[in-house]
């Protein structure tokens, strides 16, 4: 099985500015990215960036990235037109690796790619993995999805889901779930920010109305749903590596990489 691993990035960032190119462990985090993406066995790892300072900074690791449009609104409107630039077209598949995972397991993206080969029911893939704290249950930065029997997305929300009706209260408690010391069974899902696609589907996908629902609960994949079209989930055994999205994080991930 062949496929294209696409890193969409740019320097834009409110909580972390510049952040594609914090350094870590002597490298820009896009580059580790991409490090990390290489083990995968993917036939080619992608930088798709609207700067040309973030590409620059590719090239002395042998990271191949290309220039497009600084208007796009969403990452998978970038990546779209890095289709079309790489002549990636019909079944080819894709995988769309956030440039902030710098410790991503290459076999998660793996897992991804050939989820999306084997599923010609559904259009995209994505994983998730069980949360067992009640704190990520109840927190909106946590995306939560639920599936259906064959392993499919019925529903991603940052609201707690599905909701556990007859979970214990403590008398009184004004919190959601509020001493509540363990989680029902099974296990919520924490959706996991990792895409698979083939090519001709990405291609599509920005000139797709956009969902009411993508726009209440800002989450894009909400719109392949929206539109009647399903999405396979990978349930991982372990949660990924941390993100970075703040600079607490950054210094986490650094003292991580060692």
């Amino acid at each position: 099985m062949s496929f294209t691993v696409l890193i969409p990035a740019r320097l834009a960032s409110t909580r972390l500015p510049r952040k594609p190119l914090a350094d870590i462990g002597g490298a820009p985090m896009v580059v580790r990215v991409a490090q990390r993406a290489l083990l995968s066995g993917a036939g080619a790892v992608v930088v798709a960036t609207d700067s040309e300072e973030i590409a620059d900074a590719c090239v002395p690791h042998g990271i191949r990235a290309l220039l497009t449009r600084a208007d796009h609104p969403t990452g998978s409107d970038r990546l779209a037109e890095a289709c079309e630039q790489l002549g990636l077209q019909g079944r080819d598949i894709v995988v769309n690796v956030q440039g902030d995972e710098p410790l991503i397991d290459p076999g998660l993206i793996r897992a991804c790619a050939q989820l999306i080969a084997l599923r010609t029911d559904c259009v995209m893939s994505t994983a998730a993995h069980a949360i067992d704290s009640v704190e990520e249950y109840t927190n909106p930065n946590v995306v939560k999805v639920v599936t259906d029997a064959a392993g499919r997305a019925l529903y991603f929300s940052r609201a707690p889901l599905p909701w556990w009706r007859d979970a214990p209260r403590q008398p009184g408690a004004a919190g959601l779930l509020e001493g509540v010391g363990a989680l029902a069974q099974p296990l919520p899902l924490r959706h996991i920010g990792i895409y698979g696609y083939s090519a001709a589907y990405l291609r599509q996908f920005p000139r797709l109305p956009v969902s009411p629902l993508e726009q209440v609960e800002s989450l894009e994949q909400l719109r392949v749903l929206w539109h009647g079209e399903r999405i396979a989930v990978h349930l991982a055994a372990e949660r990924p590596g941390p993100g970075v999205d703040t600079p607490e994080d950054l210094e986490r991930v650094r003292q991580l990489w060692g």
